[in-house]
């Protein structure tokens, strides 16, 4: 080592220049070599150890255009998809969890609103919509056509809805509501009461408006017969004055109303169904007498004495 340190320090600077580009050109065709047996480049004629311009300029063409080979030129496109495609999968990932917890969410949400649904109890049965006119309307049994309901009193322009509106579910009776009524003045004796005012239920006796309040509660217990046809059960009310009984009873309990007036109104007078705020009752029924082109509707309150 001391040997060559001393010949290096011996060399001229021309020569020195001289052994450090053959040094490069060693190095270079080393490399050169590698390319041609991968196939990358095509063989050349090498080069004479002693290096000069033209050869040089050779060399160092080839190495410099194979070392940005087409691979190496991609490396930035392939780093570019490969970022992309990691930001796609994790895009992918975080949809999937927010889907899942949105499905978490609206599954607990529904199970609430079922829960909730259930803990109402019994359902109260109400009217599908605002009476049109007041129930037991029905043509005179002297017509030509004898008695039936009377359609001709629903407005002209609210027939098509009433007519497509679906049947109303009749519900099945509770021990709260009304099972008989007694009107002393005017009866000798109780009748029943059924579910519901159309044609078919007031043929059985009294009909409760479906909605309407159960006795002795607060609200509007609606009554409802006819006074010419099946049994004319409420033919005489307005022979009813105040202060007269109305008994109505439950299963299990009895109330007693006092009348406290009576109205003659158009049939669509629907403002007598409205609830009221204490306990209440109304009895409606067609009028006058074999005309019944009105209702006759007397309103009665509890009696707490």
């Amino acid at each position: 080592m001391a040997k060559n340190r001393r010949l290096a320090e011996e060399l001229t600077i021309a020569e020195l220049e001289a052994l450090l580009a053959r040094k490069k050109m060693e190095a270079r065709q080393v490399r050169l070599k590698q390319f041609q047996r991968s196939g990358r480049v095509l063989p050349v004629p090498t080069p004479q150890a002693t290096p000069n311009a033209a050869s040089n300029n050779q060399v160092n063409s080839i190495i410099a255009d194979e070392e940005e080979t087409p691979s190496q030129s991609k490396q930035p496109l392939k780093r570019f998809l490969n970022r992309a495609l990691v930001v796609v999968e994790v895009a992918a990932a975080v949809g999937f969890l927010y889907v899942l917890l949105s499905g978490a969410g609206a599954l607990k949400r529904l199970n609430a609103e079922v829960a909730e649904a259930l803990s109402l109890g019994e359902p109260v049965p109400t009217p599908l919509i605002t009476a049109v006119v007041l129930p037991s309307g029905h043509t005179p049994p002297t017509s030509p056509g004898g008695a039936q309901p009377n359609e001709a009193e629903i407005p002209e322009n609210l027939r098509p809805l009433v007519q497509s509106l679906p049947f109303v579910t009749i519900p099945t009776p509770g021990p709260q509501q009304v099972h008989n009524i007694f009107i002393p003045k005017i009866w000798n004796d109780m009748a029943p009461v059924v579910q519901g005012v159309g044609w078919d239920q007031l043929r059985k006796g009294v009909g409760q408006y479906i909605g309407s309040g159960n006795p002795g509660e607060n609200g509007n217990l609606v009554l409802s017969a006819h006074n010419d046809i099946f049994g004319e059960l409420f033919r005489d009310l307005d022979q009813l004055k105040p202060g007269d009984e109305i008994i109505i009873s439950t299963t299990t309990q009895e109330f007693t109303y006092r009348v406290t007036g009576f109205r003659i109104v158009s049939p669509t007078e629907v403002s007598v169904l409205e609830p009221t705020s204490k306990p209440t009752i109304t009895l409606i029924s067609c009028y006058p007498y074999l005309v019944d082109n009105q209702r006759i509707v007397v309103f009665g309150e509890l009696d707490t004495g």
